[in-house]
């Protein structure tokens, strides 16, 4: 498929690699992607019956904010009026047929936005990208090393493909900062922190990352609700 880049603004705030989650998992336990995974709760998603969460960017003077609602076990995304543009729900990932492009465009913002948010389960969901423990390596925001995994997406399929995440996991398992290169470019395309982690249900997410010259990127309300439940669960440390 032809690369889709995810946002409509001119700005370049990560790119995404796959139209939607794949439900298989890595081969091996001992894949470095299983405990990383795992420590953000990737076991527990299928509880998940709703995730709804505002995403939120900035960029110099710049300013994205896009709201979701997602139901995953009916392939289900909502995205919330903006822009004089009316509340649309679609089915994702994508299938089939002609798809309008407006909803195409929707479904790019919605991965990247997710990819933000979820990004380690990705590394079990989506089986195609090569994860390798690169061992200790110096940070590239912080002093220090960092335990330094890097995950390679394939050069064909998605909406950004080649893409290439260095993840630096601080010494309480979880990551600390990370780097994009888009493409697998030799540069970095975007870096920032991972912080606010915070449980959500079964799950654990950060909701804010913040990069160098004003980057940041965060998430609002936020909530989950899951399957048999009744009440909305938030955020809490």
């Amino acid at each position: 498929m032809k690369p889709i880049y995810c946002l409509s603004i001119v700005l370049t705030l990560i790119a995404v690699n796959t139209v939607g989650c794949s439900s298989q998992s890595a081969r091996s336990r001992d894949d470095p992607r299983h405990d990383l995974a795992r420590r953000y709760g990737v076991e527990s998603f299928e509880q998940v019956e709703i995730l709804r969460f505002t995403f939120n960017a900035q960029v110099g003077t710049k300013t994205v904010r896009r709201t979701w609602i997602w139901k995953p076990q009916a392939n289900a995304v909502t995205a919330a009026a903006a822009n004089e543009r009316p509340t649309v729900t679609f089915t994702h990932p994508l299938v089939g047929g002609q798809i309008d492009d407006g909803i195409r465009k929707l479904d790019a913002q919605f991965v990247n936005d997710i990819y933000w948010l979820l990004f380690p389960l990705h590394l079990v969901w989506d089986a195609t990208a090569v994860v390798e423990d690169r061992g200790r390596a110096p940070r590239p925001m912080r002093a220090g090393k960092a335990r330094l995994i890097v995950v390679s997406y394939p050069a064909e399929g998605g909406y950004t493909p080649g893409d290439v995440y260095e993840l630096f996991i601080g010494g309480d398992g979880l990551i600390a900062e990370w780097i994009y290169r888009r493409g697998g470019a030799p540069t970095a395309t975007r870096m920032s922190t991972w912080e606010d982690h915070r449980r959500l249900g079964p799950l654990l997410v950060s909701l804010d990352h913040q990069g160098p010259d004003g980057f940041r990127v965060w998430f609002s309300d936020v909530a989950l609700m899951l399957r048999d439940g009744e009440d909305w669960l938030y955020p809490v440390n």
